[in-house]
């Protein structure tokens, strides 16, 4: 079954490119980070607020320029797929009214101290924070390092060899970069909503950007803290990547051309705590929630569903698997996951967060053959992901005298999929690659604890957790 809401959509032929023909949004959000994700997530909630019509967003790349470049061509329209188990349903979005490369730190500063900015949201991923295990900014980080030097040149008005003031590179140095033009501009305070798959993602937000520029600037730190509002929230929505078949089922079905659509699931969650100085959309309006302490819905969040993503993106490629839903009907795999579950769920409060009913959702949403999920893509940066995956629930199942025995297969199946890529000279997609391939050329044993020690140092030394993931793996592998 198919179904549209493309009402406004202009009419055109699957041979013409998006473009608008009713004015944009005023720009009060700027977003770093326009992956799928983003469009699939805080651009729907924008565009479904009672009020989305006046909170357009200016949404900058990360690495790469190329998201930019093609939406900028469709004048930041694109089409949402919702792919429910019975149909596709439809619909244009047209909340993200400028896109911009990632790089154009410029265009980042002028827009972040324009008055009519009122917060900046981040979906940079978890690796892009540059955290240390402690929850602290890495300054050993070659990158963060650099973002240093180059932001202590900028408040010093200092220029390199070509006579011109580089640019700041990292996500949270960008920012810092943006947040020292609206300091200079008056234009007051702001707030910065993390959307990323992070424990107290306010707090490594705050740890990032604040962090950053008590190195760079006391003063400018100090401004920060009294004038930057750090947001925590819980995200939610499945978005796999897009492929050909997508962009070509839109031509068929829509009767335009779209080079950027993005796929979802028809479920989406956001919860919010925090203060937006300068104002908000009505996110409620959109099944938003706002609550006083989100730590709770985080770990929900961390520990069911990302966490069995994580179990099954690497055990279920161990067993041959390529999507979740393969991986799900796989009865191994599924016990595993009611087995880390269970240890989850023993470690949440038992009020408030209908765990039972989460619980049944997600593996009717995870069954979703309709959702090419694919592992490989979930697998990527597991270092970052794990730590706060899995290493807390070991932490806490051990301490309470349990086993922790799905806890710490999830990381022993980490462990296997890496070794079994140093193995294979695949390349190992992790912003730790350098850390993670020291440790695999290390004799086996010294291997299992220096990739552990990636995770979490206390963790590696602590003989009974080892103990537990050495059991899971020789069960792995056997």
């Amino acid at each position: 079954m198919t179904t549209f809401e493309t009402d406004t959509a202009p009419a055109m032929s699957p041979t013409q490119t998006l473009h608008r023909t009713t004015p944009a949004a005023p720009i009060r959000i700027v977003h770093l980070g326009l992956g799928a994700f983003h469009r699939a997530h805080q651009a729907w909630y924008t565009q479904h607020a009672s009020d989305g019509a006046q909170w357009g967003i200016a949404a900058f790349t990360g690495r790469r320029p190329d998201a930019a470049l093609a939406l900028s061509a469709q004048d930041g329209l694109f089409t949402l797929i919702e792919r429910g188990g019975s149909g596709d349903k439809f619909e244009l979005m047209t909340s993200i009214v400028e896109a911009h490369d990632g790089a154009d730190v410029a265009t980042l500063s002028r827009l972040v101290a324009a008055p009519s900015t009122a917060m900046v949201t981040l979906t940079i991923t978890e690796a892009a924070y540059n955290l240390a295990a402690d929850g602290s900014l890495d300054l050993s980080n070659p990158a963060v390092q650099a973002d240093v030097d180059a932001l202590r040149a900028l408040t010093a008005h200092t220029t390199d060899d070509a006579g011109h003031l580089a640019d700041a590179v990292t996500a949270a140095g960008r920012l810092v970069q943006a947040l020292t033009a609206r300091r200079a501009a008056g234009t007051g305070p702001l707030a910065v909503v993390s959307c990323d798959n992070l424990a107290n993602n306010a707090t490594a937000a705050r740890a990032a950007i604040g962090g950053l520029a008590d190195v760079v600037d006391p003063d400018l730190g100090a401004w920060i803290e009294a004038n930057v509002s750090f947001v925590g929230t819980s995200i939610d929505r499945i978005t796999p990547r897009t492929t050909a078949a997508e962009i070509a089922l839109v031509a068929a079905e829509c009767g335009y051309a779209d080079s950027s659509p993005v796929v979802t699931e028809p479920f989406s969650d956001w919860v919010l705590s925090g203060d937006f100085p300068a104002g908000r959309p009505d996110w409620a309006s959109a099944g938003a929630v706002f609550v006083d302490e989100i730590e709770h819905f985080e770990n929900r969040k961390l520990w069911l569903l990302n966490g069995a993503h994580s179990l099954m993106a690497y055990a279920g490629q161990l067993r041959g698997h390529a999507t979740v839903a393969e991986a799900l009907a796989d009865p191994s795999c599924a016990a595993w996951i009611t087995e880390f579950w269970d240890e989850a769920e023993a470690n949440l409060p038992s009020e408030g967060l209908a765990i039972p009913a989460y619980r049944a959702a997600l593996l009717e949403r995870f069954s979703n053959a309709r959702i090419a999920h694919h592992l490989a893509q979930i697998a990527m940066d597991g270092s970052s992901k794990l730590r706060m995956r899995a290493v807390p629930v070991l932490k806490a199942e051990l301490a309470a005298g349990r086993s922790g025995a799905g806890a710490a297969r999830m990381i022993a199946a980490w462990v296997t999929f890496l070794r079994g890529a140093h193995t294979a000279g695949a390349v190992i997609a992790d912003s730790a690659v350098s850390e993670l391939e020291v440790a695999l050329a290390l004799e086996p044993g010294a291997d299992l604890k220096a990739l552990v020690a990636v995770l979490d140092g206390p963790l590696a030394a602590d003989e009974a957790a080892m103990a537990a993931i050495a059991t899971r793996i020789e069960e792995l592998t056997a």
